[in-house]
């Protein structure tokens, strides 16, 4: 009997193999579970993205807004703007904001148009 259970394991030996094949077979619920870890695994993963996708349009927003009220106020005070609309013009703020702010809606009216045809198909 010690050389049997020396070969086999302990006694348990058929629980552990039901066990195993348990574990192989995937259940609808266990794969609703997976599915949810996964996708709440990727939002947090995603979050610093967010983050910093924010404070680059925050940073961007508050130059272009700036140099527009800039170029507003030299304007209507009667300066001269060349100067400053050649600035502008040569960081190219104008082309970097229209950027910014078409990455950061347009990544998300997207999505909303994918959810949107994802839900009409069902």
């Amino acid at each position: 009997m010690g050389i049997l259970s020396t070969i086999l394991g302990s006694g348990d030996v058929i629980s552990k193999g039901l066990g195993l094949i348990d574990s192989m077979h995937t259940s609808d619920t266990e794969m609703i579970e997976a599915k949810t870890a996964a996708k709440t695994n990727l939002l947090s993963a995603y979050a610093p993205f967010k983050v910093a996708q924010r404070y680059l349009a925050l940073i961007f927003g508050f130059t272009f807004v700036g140099s527009y009220l800039m170029v507003l106020t030299l304007f209507f005070l009667g300066r001269d703007v060349t100067q400053v609309q050649a600035l502008i013009t040569s960081f190219k703020i104008d082309w970097i904001m229209l950027s910014i702010v078409g990455f950061y809606f347009g990544g998300g009216a997207f999505e909303g148009v994918m959810a949107r045809k994802s839900e009409a198909k069902k």
